[in-house]
This record gives C-alpha cells, structure tokens and sequence, in this order.
C-alpha cells in the first residue's frame, strides 16, 4: 500500500521568531518514504535537524516577520495490515524492565500518576496484567471520554480529561498513559498521521493523531483509545512522556496560527 502523506501549516509573526518543529516522519519509518518528507518553508529559510533524546527529528529555523508556511508532501510504503493484536503478550515484572522504558513509568506534564493511582487500582487492580489489563484500561477510556474537537484545550491534562469526560485524541491518549503507567505498564505517548483506511470516512477535516504505545512481553505495541480497534495506515512523527514533548510546532514569541491542513490518503497501485 503506498499513503501520500502532508500538510501546510501557516503562522503569522510580528517579528522573526525562533520555531522548533517536529513535523518529520520518525526514523524508525524513514526506509518507507518513497518520496522524502523534506519539509518546505515560506519564505525560503534555513531549517536545520537534530534527533532528540527520544529519538524524534526535530527541525529548527528562524521565522520571519508576516506569513511563515511549513510544507511537505511525501509518499509512505506501507504493510496495509492493522496495528498488531498479541492477546497473550505479558506484563514485564518493574524489577525486570529494561533500563530505557522506566522512564514511561513515571508521571509527567499532562500525565499525574499520583492523582490517579487510587482510581486506576481501584478499576484494575483485579484484571490481570498483560494485554487484557491494558485493553481494559482502553476500553474504560474510550467509554467514558466524549471524542469533540470543541472540547480541546492546550493545557488539559490526563486527570481533567477524566473528571471532564470529553476531550480530543490526545487527552485520550494522555488518560491511557496515565492509568497504565498507575499499573506498573511502561506507557508512550505517539503522533503522526492516521487516515481513514479501512474505515468510513470521517467528515471532519483531516488532522494528525495521538495514541499511544505500551511495553509488554519485550517489546512495545500500539494501542488507540479514541477509536478502540486496528487501524490501517498508521505513520508515527514522534514519541514522547506526553504531548509537551512532541509538541508540532513550538513558537519562540507571539504568533498567530493562520491556517492548518493535514492529508492522508492511500493512493492507487
């Protein structure tokens, strides 16, 4: 299956303003590209790259003052099978844990462990861990969360996600994190692109997606609160503790987003 990836992202600045991005596909699906997601800026400015500590291509540039547009259009290899389904797949013992996933253990900006931790053994503490714990959690999140772009809000953490009960993707994934990361499961959050593959199409304009990744049995698997089944097509950009780490764009001044478009579409042989 070949997914023509892209977006045009435009801001508007008073003055140039220093701009971190993290807007490339991850490394880890960077042999897929058929076409490089190089991304394209408006007026012409350099941009240089760096990986993170996450591992997650981070792009740097000086804005200009007026309108500034961020650009790419690129073409994805993909498998065309849903996101991998391993019922029998364990939970790995804290003591046992390789060193780099404890980190995703702990609590972090959007994701309070410690105001959750009495709900999530009070939920789970009697399902039994591995898989079916974490589809739990899955389940129990995508019930009691209300999905609506109305219900966004750049600070809202995992907690008030849950005493709020509506948000959008990534409160979803943030709630999930949290409960697992409460039940001794290593949880990450993860953004890219996920269209519709596979599945009616959503009438809403295209966006890019969060969901989150759980360490079990040795290795790490993908899990989607919001939509709570397989998907098809599924491209991750970055990896992080929360989304404060993965941030799509973070500006160095005041500015104004103007205008935002995402695309995802599979493309015919």
């Amino acid at each position: 299956m070949r997914i023509r990836i892209g977006f045009e992202i435009v801001h508007t600045f008073p003055q140039p303003t220093p701009l971190l991005a993290v807007l490339n596909v991850h490394p880890s699906r960077e042999k897929d590209l058929l076409i490089p997601d190089r991304i394209n800026a408006w007026p012409p400015t350099p941009i240089s790259t760096y990986v993170d500590d996450f591992g997650n291509v981070c792009s740097r540039m000086l804005a200009p003052a007026g309108d500034f547009t961020l650009q790419t259009d690129a073409l994805v290899a993909d498998s065309g099978e849903p996101d991998l389904y391993a019922p029998d797949a364990a939970q790995v013992a804290v003591q046992d844990l390789p060193d780099d996933a404890l980190l995703y253990l702990l609590g972090s900006r959007y994701c309070e462990t410690d105001r959750m931790s009495d709900a999530a053994w009070s939920l789970f503490g009697k399902v039994p861990g591995g898989w079916g714990r974490v589809q739990a959690i899955v389940d129990y999140v995508h019930d009691r969360v209300a999905f609506g772009y109305e219900h966004a809000r750049s600070t809202k953490s995992a907690y008030e996600a849950h005493e709020e009960r509506q948000g959008v993707c990534r409160d979803f994934a943030h709630l999930a994190v949290t409960l697992c990361r409460c039940m001794n499961i290593p949880a990450r959050y993860a953004t890219g692109y996920l269209g519709d593959i596979g599945v009616p199409k959503d009438p809403a304009p295209m966006d890019f997606s969060a969901w989150f990744e759980v360490y079990l049995g040795g290795r790490w698997y993908t899990f989607d609160a919001r939509h709570n089944q397989r998907r098809i097509g599924r491209i991750v950009m970055g990896r992080g503790r929360d989304a404060s780490d993965v941030a799509l764009t973070n500006t160095f001044g005041p500015g104004v987003l103007k205008s935002f478009k995402v695309w995802t579409d599979e493309v015919a042989a």
